[in-house]
């Protein structure tokens, strides 16, 4: 059995919710046994996103500027024109996907990295988003480790388990 085949999640954890006014926010802690550099490398170049988010860049994250970003695993694909409106390698990253402020923060954490994202995301898409971003930063934690098992995206994540951590994230929530 292949290391992507033996891959399942574990438990709905890490996460949390933030609202202000109208708008709710997402937030996920990982705690990653890699340099906040190599964690920013994969959160910045196409080719390591490609192995592991739920898009695809034309070109680097790692500067302030306007990116194109594309959705993956979908029916059809979704070109978001993004604007990079902070890149302060390696401690913090944010970026518009779509109608979404993405806020990503590096902290040293001893020969680690702890990685706070924020995502701004749509009421109803709460639960869904942190279990797909759950899954997501799984996948890049193996790949920083030279273990990838590659990107797990769209309708191929209801075999990693993506139904059910919807369902504990949403119970987590009191949604």
């Amino acid at each position: 059995m292949s290391n992507r085949e033996s891959y399942r999640p574990g438990p709905a954890a890490g996460a949390k919710v933030q609202k202000d006014g109208d708008k709710w926010t997402l937030v996920l802690v990982r705690e990653l046994r890699h340099s906040p550099e190599k964690v920013w490398q994969a959160l910045t170049d196409p080719a390591s996103l490609r192995e592991w988010a739920p898009f695809d860049a034309d070109h680097s994250l790692g500067s302030v500027g306007p990116v194109k970003l594309s959705t993956v695993g979908t029916p059809t694909p979704q070109v978001s024109e993004t604007q990079v409106t902070r890149a302060d390698a390696p401690n913090l990253l944010e970026y518009r996907w779509g109608e979404n402020d993405l806020r990503w923060q590096l902290e040293a954490l001893g020969d680690g990295t702890r990685l706070t994202l924020w995502h701004n995301i749509d009421r109803n898409f709460i639960s869904m988003g942190a279990a797909g971003w759950h899954i997501c930063l799984d996948v890049l934690d193996r790949l920083l480790a030279d273990d990838p098992i590659g990107r797990i995206v769209a309708g191929e994540a209801m075999k990693f388990e993506w139904p059910r951590l919807n369902t504990e994230y949403a119970k987590q929530f009191g949604l």
